[in-house]
């Protein structure tokens, strides 16, 4: 393989110096290190590499150069190698002096960090910066031995639903072609045929057949955790909202079980860069996050049954019962509802025929290297939707945002509006919607309408990515569980409001004493999206769940005084 490439520019000889020598050091086993001394070399030096086809996995440039400043060259060349990661050098004078054009910088998305310069042999905060952003470009890239070898269509449903798991489940993988060599290979090695993909190749040896996706999370040893007796909390979803639970209830004792029909992180876990979560100044993928979050609930002694979903909801005293698919059944004291909302449907019938072939609901992060040098259109105007577009960019030629509305501040944070602004291959059309699309084995064009004007045109895609909001999954719980007309579980205040006097169905397990997160039936708790009045931010759901682990100890409290005080 192509040994990748970092490049490191600044005017200074004794600084250049030493950052070459930190660099090769550590790197030089596995990367090429390019040194240069003038923003005019340097930039050089990246066009020969794009020329050639070489992969730059980092750039590194000293903010004060002349006559081009770091800034500069950093913007000049993500527009050179897209997925390449750009840091900023500075020293410690320039943070605050610069402070207006590194907050612009930043906003644009002209660089991803700022560096502070090695002081000095061994400066390990130095390379902890420079190992994460490379971490980041190999995630990316596939670089190195995957785990997995995943052969199939390319373009098959079914083999994006498997790569889009791995995904979002942090599991490294390469994707090879059935008439490629590499999936030739692998499938004569593992004894199968074409008619079998999705084939799994895995590093250990085995081969997983066309799995179900319960088959392959078995297979990473998600499901070892046993779930027989009776558990304090059973919390049902593991997005951020559910994980947060896990990790606070189970760092507090309680015997807790999460199931989870899908992957973990929800909706949050398919996000490319979170840019604006709490500690993260540099952002961090929603893959990123919800695994870190898992592994930290799963060392406190949380239990995890992933891909496994929950058909019924039990109310009952002291337990409640939770029934899941293929006929586990878990007994809890408390539950805690963050099922989240599913993707919602654009519902057209000649784009729901290609969903999987270049119709995508969420930002499908994982088939961004395959709309390389293509145009794609991204459906939406939240965060969701913005952090696809930016993701989307550093691959497509171009992207083209169908916005309904007139503007995106509305449901966009600021930075990221910034950013698309920024960007030169995001192209935002307001008052605009897809309508339909066509293609004979994936997607090949997608037919839009202008609202204002009621016309249609039809435009080259590869890729549609549909980021519209969602809808909560709340049809499987009791009637006795209140939700307002769209769905979202009623808890606190809004069930005194909501519970109308006299309804045996609404009435018959509430009370005044209900707790702020608690829903209208004691100790069935919600948290996070899928609750009614939530805000709908990560860190909001985080912050839901890890609040609503003190209202179970408080109900806990509340039956065990019951069970003691005389009737």
């Amino acid at each position: 393989m192509t040994q990748p490439v970092i490049v490191a520019v600044d005017d200074a000889p004794a600084a250049l110096a030493q950052v070459e020598a930190e660099l090769t050091k550590r790197y030089g086993t596995d990367y090429e290190i390019v040194a240069r001394r003038s923003p005019e070399a340097a930039l050089v030096v990246l066009r020969q590499l794009r020329e050639a086809e070489r992969p730059v996995a980092l750039v590194l440039a000293d903010l004060w150069m002349t006559p081009t400043s770091g800034i500069e060259v950093l913007g000049l060349a993500g527009g050179l190698h897209p997925t390449a990661r750009r840091g900023l050098l500075v020293d410690w004078v320039d943070v605050t002096r610069s402070k207006r054009q590194l907050v612009e910088a930043w906003a644009m998305g002209q660089i991803d960090c700022t560096i502070r310069k090695p002081a000095g042999a061994r400066d390990e905060q130095f390379h902890h910066v420079v190992t994460e952003l490379l971490r980041e470009w190999t995630k990316a890239h596939g670089d190195g031995r995957p785990v997995v070898q995943v052969v199939g269509e390319p373009w098959s449903p079914r083999c994006h639903e498997v790569k889009d798991l791995l995904t979002r489940y942090g599991i490294s993988f390469k994707s090879y072609a059935l008439d490629s060599p590499e999936g030739r290979a692998v499938l004569e090695a593992a004894g199968a045929d074409a008619a079998s993909c999705p084939v799994l190749a895995l590093a250990d040896g085995r081969v997983l057949v066309n799995p179900t996706n319960r088959q392959a999370a078995d297979a990473f040893g998600a499901n070892l955790d046993q779930v027989d007796g009776e558990f304090d909390l059973a919390v049902v979803g593991a997005g951020p909202a559910g994980l947060a639970v896990a990790v606070y209830a189970a760092s507090e004792g309680l015997r807790t079980l999460v199931v989870e029909r899908e992957a973990i992180g929800g909706q949050a876990g398919t996000t490319s860069r979170i840019r604006n979560y709490l500690g993260f100044p540099r952002g961090v993928s929603g893959s990123d996050l919800a695994v870190r979050a898992y592994e930290q609930a799963w060392y406190f002694g949380a239990s995890f049954r992933l891909l496994r979903e929950a058909l019924v909801l039990r109310p009952g005293v002291p337990c409640h019962t939770l029934s899941l698919a293929e006929g586990e059944e878990v007994q809890a004291r408390a539950v805690v509802v963050a099922t989240g909302v599913a993707y919602r449907r654009l519902g057209p019938p000649s784009l729901e025929r290609l969903v999987g072939r270049g119709v995508f609901y969420g930002p499908a992060v994982g088939e961004a290297p395959s709309m390389a040098s293509q145009s794609v259109f991204v459906v939406g105007a939240g965060n969701s939707a913005g952090q696809a577009a930016v993701h989307l960019a550093r691959y497509a030629s171009r992207v083209t945002m169908l916005v309904r509305g007139d503007s995106l501040a509305a449901g966009m944070s600021d930075y990221l509006v910034t950013e698309i602004r920024g960007t030169r291959n995001i192209e935002v059309r307001f008052g605009t919607e897809a309508v339909g699309g066509t293609g004979e084995h994936r997607l090949e064009q997608v037919v839009v309408r202008d609202r204002r004007r009621g016309m249609e045109e039809t435009l080259p895609a590869a890729g549609l990515f549909v980021l519209i909001g969602g809808e909560p999954r709340t049809q499987w719980l009791p009637p006795q569980i209140r939700r307002c007309p769209r769905g979202y579980v009623l808890t606190g205040a809004d069930v005194a409001e909501a519970v109308p006097h006299g309804d045996p169905v609404s009435c018959a397990h509430w009370s005044p004493g209900t707790l702020p997160l608690e829903t209208s039936v004691p100790g069935i708790f919600a948290a996070g999206d899928v609750r009614h009045r939530s805000v709908k931010r990560v860190a909001s759901a985080a912050g839901e769940g890890a609040m609503v682990v003190a209202l179970v100890h408080e109900h806990l409290a509340r039956a065990d005084r019951a069970l003691v005080t005389p009737s």
